[in-house]
């Protein structure tokens, strides 16, 4: 008998045995496997480490993310995406490959992605195909279904490193320079607001952990997320507020906008937002403008100065205001852009740390701080380069009331 029709026949069994409305230990699971394992004659033609192999998929089948399970388990891998049920890819080492492996079914790829909703209580189906959810690890997990999805179910996974990534390891691998480095932790330390624009992929909410290192842990922090991502280390008076689905039990919708709101009555010394999206961008540069400093947010752009624009356009989706006061308002609130970017060798860098100055001539004033320069290839297709200073700060006024100037 080959392996999977085995595989197949064996968690049958296993199901017979067990009555799945209770709620079993997963030792009795594992208890189960092995009983029927030991019933098995097909089984002694497999070798000691493929019958092994054959219980871990068993379990992980029963328990766990069936196959994906061991890639979400791979410290190496930072993305998983399933293209329906024949079409896994999984980014490893920062590289793309398909894998030569599937589920039996589109039954149990929904199966798994009802396990994976139903862990962070929220729903996905017909009548609301789209939802980001998260793992019991972290990892943050979208998932599109049909009738969106034509080929679908889609689910993207993101793997965050089990232990978070340090300044020192971004200096390391030359993500950013020692001095920028120094001079961005100053400017935590002293309560600048500052928002993180980057693309997909480009590190955004890994660098917003890095820099929450810097926060001084007497402070109250409090998160606000779409789904919980953040690793905020160091901090013993950390709220962590997410937001929820509205359900057909009747539980209301309750947005970034309204946690963003209520977050106001707790005292806040700072307030993180994991990502500005939408119309919660009025609300945020609100916070901004009503002496929350040291706030930080991240943002999809192309550019700092595209990430001024996109803010513009996310206040106009809350509130219809003239395009001057938006800009008044951003200029007021956003002390600093850090712009990350990939680059063609799949490098994550920071490309830009740009000053907000000013609001003159109906114009927002950048001050470029940090740029990066690219000197070419080396003989790998690496790329070469540095964070080159290049002005200095204009609105020092905060580091000299922190004493850090």
């Amino acid at each position: 008998m080959e392996y999977t029709e085995l595989k197949k026949e064996l968690r049958v069994k296993v199901r017979e045995k067990m009555d799945f409305a209770k709620d079993f230990s997963d030792e009795e699971v594992e208890d189960t496997i092995d009983e029927v394992m030991l019933q098995e004659n097909n089984l002694t033609v497999f070798s000691v480490e493929t019958r092994k192999r054959l219980k871990k998929e068993l379990f992980d089948s029963l328990r766990r993310l069936d196959i994906l399970q061991i890639f979400v388990e791979d410290s190496t891998v930072t993305e998983i995406m399933i293209n329906g049920k024949d079409h896994i890819f999984v980014e490893q080492n920062g590289k793309l490959r398909e894998l030569n492996i599937g589920f039996e079914s589109t039954e149990k790829l929904q199966d798994v992605i009802q396990q994976i909703v139903a862990g962070c209580n929220r729903v996905v189906n017909e009548a609301s195909p789209i939802v980001d959810a998260r793992l019991a690890n972290g990892s943050r997990v979208n998932i599109v279904m049909n009738p969106i999805a034509l080929n679908g179910p889609i689910v993207t996974i993101r793997r965050f490193p089990e232990k978070p990534i340090t300044m020192e390891r971004l200096i390391q691998t030359e993500s950013i320079s020692a001095e920028a480095a120094s001079f961005l932790e100053k400017l935590v330390r002293a309560k600048y607001n500052i928002f993180i624009s980057g693309g997909t992929g480009s590190g955004k909410t890994t660098f917003l952990n890095v820099l929450s290192h810097y926060i001084p842990s007497e402070e109250r922090v409090i998160t606000i997320e779409d789904s919980a991502e953040l690793q905020l280390q160091g901090l013993p008076n950390l709220v962590r507020l997410e937001t929820r689905n509205s359900n057909v039990e009747g539980c209301n919708e309750i947005t970034i906008r309204d946690l963003i709101r209520s977050s106001l009555r707790m005292r806040p010394d700072r307030i993180i937002v994991g990502e500005v999206r939408g119309a919660e961008a009025i609300d945020m540069l609100q916070c901004l403008n009503t002496g929350h400093d040291g706030s930080m947010s991240t943002g999809h752009a192309n550019s700092g100065r595209d990430m001024l624009a996109r803010l513009e356009n996310m206040v106009l989706m809350g509130m219809d205001l003239p395009l001057t006061a938006i800009r008044q308002q951003i200029a007021s609130g956003v002390d600093l852009i850090v712009h990350l970017g990939r680059l063609r060798d799949k490098s994550r860098r920071v490309l830009e740390i740009m000053e907000i100055t000013g609001f003159e001539r109906n114009e927002i004033l950048l001050n470029p701080l940090f740029l990066f320069e690219e000197n070419g290839e080396d003989d790998s297709g690496n790329i070469i380069g540095k964070l080159e200073r290049k002005e200095k700060l204009l609105r020092g006024d905060k580091l000299k009331t922190a004493g850090l100037s």
